[in-house]
Formats: structure tokens, sequence, C-alpha cells
């Protein structure tokens, strides 16, 4: 019996974590592969696994755990059938402009939403149905919720490491296919073994007469989930946008969250619940320091402890649930209620937060609840023991009952919320506030160091309330709030955020307010020179690798019309000339209002060229574009962690090449520090049979100064003589002939990935 529901159990679970990260691969590349896509994503599968916990908590209520398959085995097939003659289809295009979060959500629904709401209410019902028979284990299914995650969890890690590699998109989902046939026939024969094993109907009625959860307890389970869920998107938004723009970094913090619900629900958990609220303040204290000092460097050790205090306050939250979970009889309901609180948690992040705040305060946001759910360290019979023992201690001394009671209980004050709890945030709030106004005021230019200086006492003043939660945190969010004042970066002085569905985007100043810079979490996407506004920098130097480009094709060489694929803060349209064209593909609406704005950069207003910014998705609008206008492409998306995966594909470069002219060059810049993307133009190039020159360009120390960064371009041609000289700045690329060149159906960000410098 058990081994059949576990087996059932741990494919339907597999058959979920197999489903999302395939689904999320087919969706985000076409809508920019940010972290925001992949939160979007989330939101939608954890919205359905609440409508499927809602029917399993339903159907089950009223047709009985022994009749309940009557219903569920139908929509089960009807589910199958529908991916079978509908089969998956791959989206193609994005929405062209705006934001796409709900245009995604209905895409989703379309794609995949029935199969995946049959197959997310498997977990409760078929923990429902063990409750129903006569295993000696029936009381307490509550073990099978562990082998779901370890399910869940193998299928994750699966996915981009074996299955992704190897098959491409129409193999991987009909593979998931044939899975969902198999799941439907284990599920077929646990309805069997429970028809043949099953308690009686008395029996069963006698188990539901348990109390059932009152208001409070759904209260206690919806906050338990929906914090987790609200910090698990949150420090994937922030790892992948401050710290380490690795793509598919997701991955890790995904396969943390669903560890801690198999840690948390083991039959014997490895760290207590109370033990777990002692560790908690220890990592969340440092990591709340490296949140406010925006520390991107050791890459690895932040990685690590932004990770550690996700997992130890994700752990204890699901280890609380654990210790309040009801009965098995009402085992359905309590799974929907933590269903609720994950699309809660989600949809805060995911499609609020975006909304109404400008930076990515959701994380800390998320930080701080965790420490307010914290449980006493001290439980009440602990406590009562402490304060008896101190009282004695006091009568001994000399002093009178009443003196003696009231150490003791200012020594041990009541577990609810005082007057003090509230006071004590407040005074670290304003003393914080005040250094930080000291320090404005002297003009002293903030940095990381002086930040620390600022606010090392208060955070150490923080820790010392950690035996009162409410009080430890709410003075953590005093202190997230109080030096959000001081706007300091580590390149400069804060000047404008504003915040899109592709991430927050930030123009800081330097401390010698010379420069202005345009940065999307550590990532550059431009600066300007105020003493030499006209020379485009970074990425873009004069002497380096685009520069080349521009100057080679510059003059009665020139290419009348040039399209560029990423606006940044608009600097190739510096070497913009009179009479020439320069399209400009953007679909951040944020980037273009940044650029254009000449307080901060003034490259597009101040080009000699006829420039014109396209807004929306670039294969989508360049696509409409007349056949072979442009002399030259420049495709400049994929510095960052959120590269689009459908602009390097072979049939992207196809159209690219129906839009290029005779003798037209397509310049790709492919500056990363995690992805070695010249295998993937070699490849498409080998099969395309064009023409590769690879411009590897570094920087001296006295350039860096000015401005330039070093960077990596491809320029690619149907012949060597389109290059016009170009072909002397570098070399071809070569890749093995077994390397696969990226399709619409198949890539593998994985094979390209290497560890940053």
């Amino acid at each position: 019996m058990r081994p059949l529901y576990t087996f059932t159990i741990f494919l339907s679970a597999a058959l979920l974590f197999l489903v999302e990260p395939m689904v999320a691969r087919m969706i985000l590349p076409v809508f920019g592969g940010s972290a925001q896509v992949w939160n979007s994503c989330l939101v939608f599968f954890q919205g359905i696994l609440l409508l499927g916990y809602g029917y399993a908590h339903l159907s089950t209520k009223w047709l009985g755990p022994r009749h309940q398959w009557r219903l569920h085995l139908p929509l089960m097939v009807a589910a199958a059938a529908f991916l079978f003659f509908q089969g998956f289809k791959a989206p193609t295009t994005a929405v062209s402009t705006g934001d796409p979060s709900f245009p995604l959500l209905g895409l989703l629904a379309s794609l995949i939403g029935l199969p995946f709401f049959v197959v997310s209410s498997g977990s409760s019902i078929l923990q429902r149905w063990f409750a129903s028979t006569n295993d000696k284990d029936a009381h307490n299914p509550y073990f099978l919720y562990s082998a779901s995650n370890i399910g869940s969890l193998l299928a994750l890690l699966a996915y981009p490491l074996l299955l992704e590699p190897k098959f491409g998109i129409h193999v991987q989902t009909r593979l998931w296919q044939f899975g969902l046939v198999g799941l439907i026939v284990a599920m077929g024969a646990c309805a069997a073994a429970l028809a043949f094993a099953g308690k009686g109907e008395i029996e069963v009625e006698v188990a539901q007469a348990t109390p059932p959860p009152v208001t409070k307890d759904r209260l206690q389970w919806t906050l338990l989930a929906a914090i987790p869920s609200s910090l698990l998107l949150g420090v994937t938004t922030y790892l992948s946008t401050n710290i380490a723009p690795i793509p598919l970094l997701w991955v890790v913090p995904l396969s943390l969250y669903l560890l801690t619900f198999i840690l948390a629900f083991a039959r014997r958990p490895l760290i207590p619940t109370k033990w777990l609220a002692r560790i908690v303040p220890l990592i969340l204290t440092p990591l709340a320091l490296a949140i406010i000092l925006e520390s991107s460097e050791p890459l690895l050790p932040l990685a690590i402890i932004h990770l550690l205090g996700f997992f130890a306050a994700g752990w204890m939250c699901h280890s609380k649930l654990n210790d309040s979970k009801p009965p098995a009889d009402h085992l359905t309901e309590f799974y929907f209620w933590i269903a609720f609180g994950g699309v809660l948690g989600g949809i805060f992040n995911a499609l609020i937060a975006p909304l109404i705040f400008k930076t990515l305060t959701e994380y800390p946001i998320g930080l701080v609840a965790a420490c307010l759910v914290r449980p006493t360290p001290i439980d009440a019979a602990r406590r009562a023991e402490l304060i008896t023992a101190f009282r004695e201690r006091y009568l001994e001394k000399g002093f009178s009952p009443e003196e003696a009671e009231e150490k003791a209980m200012k020594k041990y004050p009541s577990e609810t919320f005082n007057r003090l709890d509230a006071i004590y945030p407040v005074v670290i709030g304003l003393v914080t506030l005040m250094i930080i106004v000291f320090v404005k005021l002297e003009g002293i230019v903030p940095s990381p160091v002086r930040t620390m200086g600022c606010i090392g006492l208060p955070a150490i003043a923080c820790f010392l309330a950690v035996d009162r939660p409410i009080r430890f945190g709410l003075a953590i969010g005093a202190l997230f709030l109080s030096t959000g004042a001081m706007h300091v970066a580590t390149d400069g002085i804060v000047v404008a955020s504003e915040r899109s569905f592709f991430g927050v985007h930030r123009v800081t100043e330097s401390d010698t307010h010379r420069f202005f810079r345009l940065t999307h979490g550590n990532t550059i996407h431009g600066l300007q020179d105020r003493q030499n506004p006209r020379t485009p920098l970074t990425y873009y130097y004069p002497n380096g690798p685009i520069g080349e480009a521009f100057k080679t094709f510059s003059g009665e060489d020139r290419k009348e019309n040039v399209a560029l694929v990423g606006l940044g803060v608009g600097s190739l349209a510096a070497y913009g000339e009179k009479g020439q064209h320069m399209d400009f593909f953007e679909i951040d609406p944020v980037v273009k209002t940044i650029a254009t704005d000449p307080k901060y950069f003034s490259f597009v207003r101040d080009s000699k060229a006829d420039v014109r910014i396209i807004m929306g998705d670039a294969r989508l609008s360049l696509a409409e574009a007349p056949d072979h206008k442009y002399g030259m492409i420049v495709l400049d998306a994929f510095s960052s962690d959120a590269i689009p995966v459908h602009l390097l594909t072979e049939e992207a470069f196809k159209m690219y090449l129906q839009k290029l002219g005779h003798h037209g060059v397509i310049c790709a810049h492919i500056s990363n520090r995690y992805l070695d993307l010249s295998i993937v133009l070699g490849a498409i190039a080998r099969d395309l049979g064009l023409k590769t020159v690879e411009n590897d360009d570094g920087a001296t120390d006295d350039e860096k100064a000015l401005g330039k960064q070093p960077s990596k371009w491809v320029y690619l041609a149907k012949d060597t003589d389109d290059f016009n000289g170009l072909e002397d700045l570098g070399s071809p690329i070569s890749v093995e002939p077994t390397t696969p060149a990226w399709t619409d159906d198949f890539s593998n960000v994985l094979s390209v990935f290497r560890p940053g410098e």
C-alpha cells in the first residue's frame, strides 16, 4: 500500500516540477529572460496549485475519499486528451509593448492550465485517500508530503542538468505527456487499492468527528506559507539582479524552498522549531547589513548568506506549519490554506511590488515578516520556571516579594506586545536617521565603509532585542526604513530610480559629479561624461570593437540605415552621421524614458543621425521592417542576466539576414561574465554559412578611468569582403562540428556557462 502511494505521489510531484521549468523555458526567452518573468510564471503555477488544492478539498468533502476517484480519474483523462490533441504550442513572439504580466498569465493558462490543475491536486488527494485506508500509518499521512517534495526537488534539478541539454522542447513535451498517462494508471491503481483496503464507512465517519480548524488556525497557516513564498521570489530577484546575474539562478532558491518542506515535514524533524528561531536572527542581522550596503562582492560569500537567510527563514516557517498541522481528516483544507498563502506571497512580489515600489523593497519586507513570526525562543513553561527561580533569588537577597516579582517579570517580560516593543524600534530608527542627517550635513560622500559606520551600532542594538520577536522584527524594519534615506550606491549617489516589469533601473552620479551611469542591478548599461558628452563610453568606446566598426563604415562607406537592438543610454547614437537613419529597438519603456532625458543622458538628443526608437520585442518589431533595409544590424541585448534567447537562434538570424542589405554586417555584443556566447554565434554562423570575426578588446587603467570597459563583439557577414577590413581586428570563431546551434526548439544555457571573473 505505502510503496504504491509513495511512488504515485512522487510521480505526480515530479511531473509538476518538470512542467514548470519546461513551460518557463518556452516563455522566458520570448519575454526577455528576466527574473520578473520567472516570478510571474511562479505566480501562475501557485495560483493553479491553489485551485487544485481547493478542488481536492471540496470534491473529497462532497464525494468522500472512497468515491472521489469517480470525478478525478475522468478529469485526468480529459486533461491528457486535451494535451494530445492540442499539444504544447510554444509562443514565438512576446507582446509588443507595456507590462506583459497579464498576457503572460493568459498564455500560460491556455498552454498548460488544465493539465497542471489536474496534476497539482494529486498530492492532496492521494494523501487523503491514504488516510482512509487501513494502513498502520494512515492516521498520519503527512510523511507522504516529504515524498512529494523529494519528487519535486529531483525533477527540478533533473531538468536543467539532464533533460534540457539532451532534448528539444518538442521531445520534452512529448515525454511529459506520456508521464501524465503513467500517472493516470498509477492513480487508478491507488483508487483500486483504496476500494479493497479502505476503512469502512463507519470508521471514516468517526475519524471525521475531530473539531474543524478555526479562523486563527487558517490565518496562521496562510501567513506562514506566504512569507517563504514571498522570500523565494524576493531572493531570486535580488540575487539575479544585484549579486550574480547568472541564468537559471532561480533553480537554487526554488530547490532550497522545496528542501525546507522536506525537512519540516519529515517524520523526525532534524532541528526543532525553537532552535530554528534562535538560528534565524544570527543570519538575518548580517544579511540586513549586506542588503543595506548593497554589497555585490565577494560574490560567493554574499550569495551564500542570502540563500542561508532565505533557507533558515523558510525552514522555520514551514516547521511552525508542521507543528500546527490538523488531524488527517482536515488535511485537504490544511493544504488549501498553505497554497493560498503561497499565492498571496507570489502575487505581492510579482504583481503588486513592481507597481508600488521603485526598488526591490519586497525582499526586506519578507525578511522583517519572518522575524516577526519567529516563535518565542523561551516557551511558556520554561519562562515560568525562570521567573520562579529569579523571584526566589531576589527574595534571598532581601528584596520584598513585590520587588522580587517586579524584577523577575522585567527580566522575562510577558510575551504579549507591550509599549517597549513599539518604542524600541522607533528609537533605533530615529538614532539612525540622526546619524544619516549628520553625515549629509557634513558633506561626507556616502560609501559602503561609511555606511557601515553609520548603521553598525543600530544593527547591534537590533540584535540585543532578539529574545522578543516582535521587537526584533520591528527594529530590523526600522533599520531598513531609516537607511533607505541615504541613497547610497557603490558607484555613486542615486539621482533617479525607476522600476518596470523588466527590473529596477538606477541612474547614479559619480562622487566627482562628472559621470552619469545607468545600471540594472550590478550590470552597467551606459555611462556619459559631462566633460565629453559626445564620446560614447563603456563597451562603446571609440577605439573599441563597435567604435572601430562605425569608423570603418563612416563617410562614403557609411550604412544609410542601421538597426540597433537594445537602447541602453543611447551611446551608439553618438556615431550617427548626418543623413543616416538609426532605428533603436527597445522593449522596456523605462529605459527609453531615461535614455531620452537630457538631465542624465544626451546621446539621442545630440545625435547627427535621424534617430527613431521603436518600442516592443525586437524580433517582432524588426520582422515588420522592409527586407534588405539595413546595412548594419547591431545586437546589444546580451550583456546582462536577462538574455533574450529567442534573439540568438537560427530562426532569428535568418530573419536578420532577410532584413540585411547587400554587403551588410551584423555586430553582436557578447560581453558577459557568465556566458560564452561566441560558441552560440559560431554554431549559427557555421550552419548558415556566415563569416565571423571575434574582437575581444581590453582596457588600460587610464582608459578605465575615462570610462572605457573591456568588451567582446562578433562581426558576422555573408562574405569576408563585406567586413571592409574589420577581419584584421580579430579572428574567426571556431566551433566543433558536433556543437548544436540554438534554435527556437533547442537551447542549452548551461553548455555555455562559465564562472565569472
